[in-house]
């Protein structure tokens, strides 16, 4: 007759199996093990298990998550707006994990503020810095996938650091981690700083590894620090990353610490100006990217948003009308050429406005042109329709997508309307021409007139250039680059002069 399992023996079979599973992963690679890892952790929640014994089956999950989680982050570096189903269950599979793994891991953390006294199973260092890597490695995810983190994360990463400054080891590194939980939780609020909604994924990634790789820590202060231009402010009992000194003020009765990001700044000028002036990205121990000229845009973009954060400059008013839109530089050059044989347009609603923007949120047709930092046209439908049908060019600042059936994006107005023209160096007008976007001055917003070209289309260190424009006649236009306005990894708008002809 078979008695019924004792609450000893099912937890020595429950340990047995998650052993025998950790064994045969061993060794492995790929992301496919997801699912099966948050089994295995969830199984361990439900056994009772000592503190001790727990934590060595957490850290064998941690190094098998670690594993996953790095072969999944290249496979969102190509990813297409609105994510897809199946990429986002992949994503959401990951991210449970993570999020599971953090709070067994907190869970363990218990005894280190028994009132009783009991003595902590193992130092506590390695259990908050696992935290903090998880959490970061969550908001990593989310970023790359254009998706909003999800309520509490932030708190929680806060809430790992603040337990670690109680017990005086933010500081210090771990038997297996060779960089202390200060320098993982600055780092992450430091790529948080630079506003990620704003970068595509190759740039995102980018971003980590400069910060983890090529940047000296930051340090975090408990008193506004002095002669800074770029300060942020954490508040560690709220749901958010750092807010800039200059367009929030903290409030009077809750304590905060203080992050400056003008070093980084200065950094990220230093490691530009030198390949700009031909070092080369590893001569500077800087990831490959920064030799491309994307790269160089990011650390262009990374001085302003962390070393001279500006207010907005103008209100934005709700609004609730439809607009079709048109994404590419290609797509819009043709458009403008021969707008009767427009296609790829998809429409949607504009959610709030400004002078110089636009928020949307997408109502229907294609979007898997749309990027981050690429070029748009929009034109206004329906009763909002002008008299005169413009497209409206814009650079798309930011998208976010919370479900495979929603985007929305930001973006930047450049000019009510554009020409569309091709471009050519005096010497070598018999080469192929490069399809570009003649911008007018739109004072305040554009001071200069502007042209548009693919990233690293234009010849380096180009000084006069041909702009050839199909009219009822062809019309030729000598100009000169005056200064690069915009790099993004798909465009570069630059300010252009007219030639004067002797």
């Amino acid at each position: 007759m078979n008695q019924e399992a004792t609450p000893s023996s099912l937890t020595e079979h429950n340990l047995l199996a998650i052993f025998e599973w950790l064994q045969l992963a061993n060794g492995r690679s790929g992301s496919d093990d997801a699912e099966q890892l948050l089994r295995q952790l969830l199984l361990l929640r439900d056994t009772p298990a000592p503190t001790r014994q727990r934590l060595k089956i957490l850290d064998l999950i941690y190094k098998e998550t670690r594993r996953v989680v790095f072969a999944e982050l290249p496979k969102l570096l190509e990813i297409n707006l609105p994510v897809s189903r199946k990429i986002r269950q992949r994503v959401r599979i990951t991210q449970d994990l993570l999020e599971a793994l953090t709070q067994e891991y907190f869970n363990t953390l218990a005894e280190l503020f028994d009132p009783q006294g009991t003595p902590a199973s193992s130092p506590p260092q390695a259990t908050l810095i696992h935290i903090t890597q998880c959490l970061a490695w969550h908001i990593r995810i989310s970023h790359l996938a254009a998706a909003p983190n999800p309520a509490g994360l932030w708190q929680k990463l806060h809430s790992a650091f603040h337990s670690a400054r109680r017990l005086g080891v933010h500081n210090t590194s771990s038997q297996n981690h060779s960089v202390s939980l200060e320098k993982v939780y600055a780092g992450t609020l430091l790529a948080a700083m630079a506003q990620p909604a704003s970068f595509c994924a190759r740039e995102l990634e980018f971003i980590v590894e400069y910060v983890e790789s090529s940047l000296k820590p930051v340090q975090i202060l408990e008193t506004t620090p002095n002669d800074c231009n770029g300060i942020f402010w954490v508040d560690l009992e709220r749901d958010f990353p750092a807010h800039a000194l200059v367009r929030r003020t903290p409030p009077g009765d809750t304590p905060v610490l203080f992050l400056t990001g003008d070093s980084s700044a200065q950094q990220a000028n230093a490691h530009l100006s030198a390949l700009e002036q031909g070092a080369s990205a590893a001569n500077l121990g800087l990831p490959a990217f920064a030799d491309s000229h994307a790269g160089q845009g990011v650390l262009r973009r990374l001085q302003s948003l962390w070393g001279n954060p500006t207010k907005r400059k103008f209100p934005r008013r709700r609004q609730s009308y439809r607009i079709n839109l048109c994404s590419g530089l290609e797509q819009l050059w043709h458009l403008i050429r021969e707008p009767e044989r427009a296609s790829e347009i998809s429409e949607w609603m504009v959610t709030n406005e400004s002078p110089d923007g636009y928020s949307l949120m997408h109502m229907s047709g294609e979007t898997t042109c749309v990027r981050v930092g690429d070029i748009v046209a929009v034109q206004a439908k329906d009763e909002r329709a002008e008299l005169k049908p413009l497209w409206h060019v814009c650079l798309v600042r930011w998208a976010l997508s919370e479900n495979p059936e929603h985007i929305e994006l930001g973006l930047q107005q450049l000019a009510s309307h554009v020409i569309a023209a091709e471009l050519a160096r005096p010497q070598e007008l018999d080469s192929k021409h490069i399809p570009a976007l003649i911008l007018p001055k739109m004072p305040p917003l554009r001071p200069h007139a502007g042209i548009v070209v693919h990233t690293g289309s234009l010849p380096e260190n180009a000084n006069r250039l041909v702009l050839l424009i199909e009219k009822e006649n062809l019309e030729i236009r000598e100009v000169s680059p005056t200064e690069l306005a915009e790099q993004t990894a798909s465009i570069e708008v630059f300010n252009v002069s007219p030639v004067e002809t002797p």
